[in-house]
């Protein structure tokens, strides 16, 4: 074996593909040939989208788990370790079990330089090849055509809401971004689209493959209530639906879309209401509204583009509070931070606005301040150093009452929450 820890993996990967993100699909299909792994053999369901990926994974484990299905899933990226972005039954697979895939992996790519993402989807389907589970649940990292995921043929593809971001990549408008989030669907088999507005592109995709395509407020719609809601697609009537644990209306949209993939799975995976109603509790996915209550209150969401940002915003808008609200955001060089803050400019009162130029793709908080400034007018702004001392400052000033917002990357999450885990009460 090359290495004998998983960081040491992930550093090497780091630095093993010229390019830190190299969509196409050439390479990962030549080494999972090679790995001889037979097609996984349980139904797949693969979830693309620009918001809502994480959530809709969320239920869909927890759902099938509450039906008593073992299931496996993979997303990305990961909060605090690695690890969470391969489960088996809702727990994280331990160091050494990617550590042999890894290695398997690196024996068949021979000289084919594979990038950090795609040696994780590879070892994610070589793990899940082994543990033979009832499902699995496959989160598209980017895009979807040419993404990883996109190796394995989903039995059913579930394409959440659709907005700006990645346009480097994926192109600058949202019929060029749905046509990408369509490369996960398949010839005759199901897809479900959850979001609110459907670009065209993604009909046109289903058309022309022979898709079978499921649209929210065409195909199914929903009925939201102040204590349950309800969800009626032709002979798929669910009533009496408790509220999801994750927050927001938006969650409606997207465990709705989850509830139809998988009754399209119903002759394979049947499930019964009670595992719906306990799954739509049970889900949980941290650092999407995540709230530790304390003096100040603190909110922590991975929001990093403006379509999440406004679902942050409405969120905000129904939180309760008397006191100041604070923002501490920090993003990545390639999002739209001027974006990111319009949505959010009625929100708060000061904006705290941390470095992460140390951080791959980090964009410096003076940066940022420069995109934001034009957007939020005469709102206080200061420029940090970095996410700790920004979170140790704000404790120690903060007033009872007040709300301090964390958001903008998974980065500037994942150091608040181990800050806050590790601060003093």
């Amino acid at each position: 074996m090359r290495f004998d820890t998983l960081e040491a993996w992930l550093d090497w990967q780091s630095g093993l593909h010229p390019k830190a993100v190299q969509l196409g699909l050439e390479r990962v299909r030549e080494v999972w040939s090679r790995l001889g792994v037979p097609d996984l053999g349980v139904p797949v369901i693969s979830i693309a989208g620009t918001n809502g990926k994480g959530s809709s994974l969320a239920f869909a484990e927890a759902i099938l788990g509450a039906a008593g299905y073992h299931t496996a899933c993979y997303s990305s990226p990961h909060l605090l370790r690695y690890n969470e972005r391969i489960r088996l039954d809702g727990q994280p697979v331990d160091d050494w079990a990617i550590c042999a895939a890894f290695d398997r992996i690196d024996r068949a790519r021979g000289d084919l330089p594979l990038t950090y993402f795609e040696f994780g989807t590879l070892a994610a389907l070589c793990l899940f090849a082994e543990a033979r589970p009832d499902a699995v649940i496959l989160e598209v990292g980017l895009g979807g055509r040419l993404d990883a995921v996109n190796v394995i043929d989903a039995d059913v593809a579930l394409i959440t809401s659709i907005g700006l971001d990645h346009q480097d990549w994926l192109g600058d408008d949202l019929e060029s971004i749905g046509r990408e989030k369509a490369g996960i669907l398949r010839c005759g088999r199901p897809g479900v689209f959850s979001g609110c507005r459907m670009p065209r592109s993604i009909r046109d995709q289903a058309a022309r493959i022979g898709a079978r395509l499921l649209v929210a407020g065409e195909d199914f719609v929903t009925t939201p209530g102040s204590s349950a809601w309800a969800l009626s697609a032709g002979r798929l009537q669910r009533r009496a639906l408790p509220l999801p644990t994750l927050r927001g209306a938006v969650q409606i949209e997207n465990a709705a879309g989850v509830l139809v993939a998988l009754d399209c799975l119903s002759n394979r995976l049947p499930i019964d209401q009670q595992a719906v109603r306990a799954g739509l509790l049970a889900a949980q996915l941290p650092g999407r509204f995540e709230v530790r209550p304390g003096r100040p209150t603190w909110v922590l969401d991975v929001a990093h583009n403006p379509q999440a940002a406004q679902v942050l915003a409405g969120l905000l808008d129904s939180f309760g509070g008397a006191g100041r609200r604070i923002a501490l955001c920090g993003t990545l060089d390639d999002k739209d931070a001027a974006g990111i803050a319009a949505s959010l400019a009625e929100c708060f009162e000061a904006w705290h606005l941390v470095d992460l130029s140390g951080q791959p793709r980090g964009r410096s908080g003076r940066d940022l301040a420069e995109q934001v400034r034009p957007v939020l007018g005469d709102v206080r702004i200061e420029v940090a150093a970095d996410v700790e001392a920004t979170l140790h400052h704000l404790a120690a000033t903060a007033e009872t009452g007040d709300i301090v917002v964390v958001f903008g990357s998974f980065v500037t999450v994942a150091a608040a929450l181990k800050w806050l885990d590790g601060a003093d009460p």
